[in-house]
C-alpha cells in the first residue's frame, strides 16, 4: 500500500515495491564497520539520484543529509555502530566538511545519531529504524507513485479562474477578492483512482492563459518552474467518505473510505502557494511515522 498525505506533495510512509539500493546482510563485516567498497559508493550515489536530490534540488546540506541517511540504510548500520568521520563523508560526497557537519547536526537533532566527544558519531537506537518516504518528507504524488512503479495518469475534471472564497483567502493569506486558479482532477495509479484533488493557487503563481497549460502533470513542478517551489506543508488528516456528488458524477462510488487531507503548501520564504483538499483511497493509501519519546 502507498502512504501519501497531500495533494500534489505529501509525506509517504510505506516501503517501495522496489528498493533503490541493495542492503548487505547482517554478517557483512565490511559494511558494519563502515568501510565502503566501490559498489557501495555506486549504490549510494544511485539512491541519491533516484530520490531526486541531485540537480540542485534543495540545499547542499539537505542533499548530504539525505545521502548520509541513505548510507546508513545501505550499510545496514545498527545501534552503536560508528558512522564515518566528517573527512570521510566529505570525500565520499564531494562537499566541504562544514556542509557535512551541518548535515550531521540535523541527524543529531532528529535522534538518528549520537555524538560522543573524542570518539565520533554513533547510530542511535531509533536511528536504525527506517521509514521509507516518511510523513515528514514532502514529495509530490507524481514522484511517489512513479517511484513505486505505478503508471501515473490524470483526469482533469475542471479548471477555472475566480476570486478567493473566505476559506481559500484565509488558508492562502490572500485578500477576499484575490484572483485564484481552481483545479479538480483524479490521479490514477495503473488506471485505478487513488487520489481526488481539489487545488487552489493564487493566480500570479502560475502566469499565462490557463487554456495553454497541461494540467495533467505535477502541479508542484509547475509551481516550482515559476519560482514557487513548495518546501513544506501544513496538513490535517481525517477518514471520511468521498462527497456523494463526486461519487455519482465521476463514478467513484463503492470504493470505501477515503483519507481526507486539508493541506497548505509553503515556499522556503513562507509564502502560501497551494491550498489543497485531497481524498486518498483508504484501501490503497496509509501513513507511517517513526515516533520517539
Amino acid at each position: 500500500m502507498v502512504g501519501c498525505p497531500g495533494s500534489n506533495g505529501a509525506w509517504y510512509g510505506q516501503p517501495d515495491r522496489t528498493s533503490a539500493v541493495s542492503r548487505p546482510t547482517a554478517n557483512d563485516k565490511s559494511a558494519r564497520s563502515g568501510i565502503l567498497s566501490d559498489n557501495d559508493t555506486t549504490n549510494v550515489a544511485t539512491a541519491d539520484k533516484s530520490s531526486g536530490t541531485t540537480g540542485g534540488r534543495g540545499s547542499a546540506v539537505e542533499r548530504v543529509h539525505q545521502q548520509i541517511s541513505a548510507l546508513i540504510a545501505q550499510l545496514g548500520l545498527k545501534p552503536g555502530d560508528r558512522l564515518h568521520t566528517e573527512s570521510e563523508l566529505s570525500e565520499l560526497f564531494g562537499v566541504s566538511r562544514s556542509t557535512v557537519r551541518e548535515a550531521l547536526r540535523l541527524l543529531e537533532q532528529q535522534g538518528v545519531v549520537n555524538a560522543v566527544q573524542g570518539q565520533g558519531r554513533f547510530i542511535s537506537a531509533s536511528g536504525s529504524l527506517r521509514v521509507e518516504r516518511p510523513m515528514t518528507k514532502y514529495e509530490s504524488i507524481t514522484e511517489v507513485l512513479t517511484g513505486r512503479g505505478y503508471a501515473v495518469t490524470s483526469a482533469v475534471l475542471s479548471i477555472e479562474e475566480g476570486t478567493a472564497t473566505p476559506e481559500e483567502a484565509e488558508a492562502l493569506e490572500l485578500e477576499s477578492d484575490a484572483p485564484v486558479i481552481r483545479l479538480l482532477r483524479i490521479r490514477y495509479g495503473d488506471d485505478k483512482p487513488l487520489v481526488v484533488s481539489a487545488n487552489t493557487m493564487p493566480r500570479e503563481t502560475l502566469p499565462g492563459p490557463i487554456d495553454h497549460r497541461d494540467w495533467s502533470g505535477s502541479l508542484t513542478a509547475a509551481l516550482a518552474a515559476h519560482g514557487n517551489r513548495v518546501t513544506s506543508a501544513l496538513a490535517t488528516i481525517s477518514a471520511v467518505e468521498l462527497p456523494e456528488e463526486w461519487q455519482a458524477r465521476y463514478s467513484l462510488g463503492g470504493l470505501g473510505p477515503w483519507l481526507r487531507v486539508f493541506e497548505v503548501g509553503l515556499t522556503a520564504t513562507g509564502r502560501r502557494v497551494l491550498y489543497a483538499l485531497d481524498y486518498h483511497l483508504g484501501s490503497e493509501i496509509s501513513f507511517s511515522v517513526l515516533r520517539r519519546s
